[in-house]
């Protein structure tokens, strides 16, 4: 799976969940490039007696996709209508845009933002997150200018707007 990040070949996921009568209640798209390693989990290695013994497979960690990557498809059995939800994938889609090698930084700093909760933040806000970001990204030790970087990244492609003194705010 890591290899597939940094070759940026990893498959859209489409996550169903239905009811017990097999009616799919909810199902959500999440576009290929929205995957970072943070929310990959490594599991352990097959046993000795598996067929595939030694082969190490992994999770994906939904609560490590931002919200934005997780398009709704269908809510509560009702579909979304098929506009919205182009219309979803289009404004997160210059994402794809950035490449994959360094994805994973404007990925986390987008999630750790939508962890405020709010529309306009600080950089001060951000900062709240270093070491969040260093844990996921230990070899780095500019996380600061990292995150401001990602900022000025995510304003280049529209989902941020730097409004002048270290204010920010979200555009979708």
């Amino acid at each position: 799976m890591m290899r597939a990040l940094r070759n940026d070949s990893t498959p859209n996921l489409l996550v169903m969940q239905y009811n017990d009568e097999w009616m799919v209640q909810n199902l959500v798209l999440i576009p290929s490039f929205f995957f970072s390693p943070a929310a990959v989990q490594k599991r352990n290695p097959l046993g000795p007696s598996a067929r595939r013994a030694g082969w190490v497979g992994c999770n994906i960690l939904l609560s490590e996709i931002a919200d934005d990557g997780k398009i709704r498809v269908v809510s509560r059995g009702v579909p979304e209508p098929p506009q919205l939800v182009r219309e979803r994938f289009r404004s997160v889609r210059p994402l794809a845009d950035i490449e994959s090698r360094t994805r994973g930084w404007a990925l986390d700093v987008l999630r750790m933002i939508r962890r405020l909760g709010r529309k306009s933040f600080s950089l001060q806000d951000v900062y709240s997150f270093e070491d969040d970001l260093s844990s996921i990204y230990p070899n780095n030790r500019n996380i600061r200018p990292k995150i401001r970087q990602q900022l000025q990244v995510l304003r280049d492609i529209g989902l941020v707007a730097f409004e002048g003194s270290g204010r920010y705010r979200m555009l979708r």
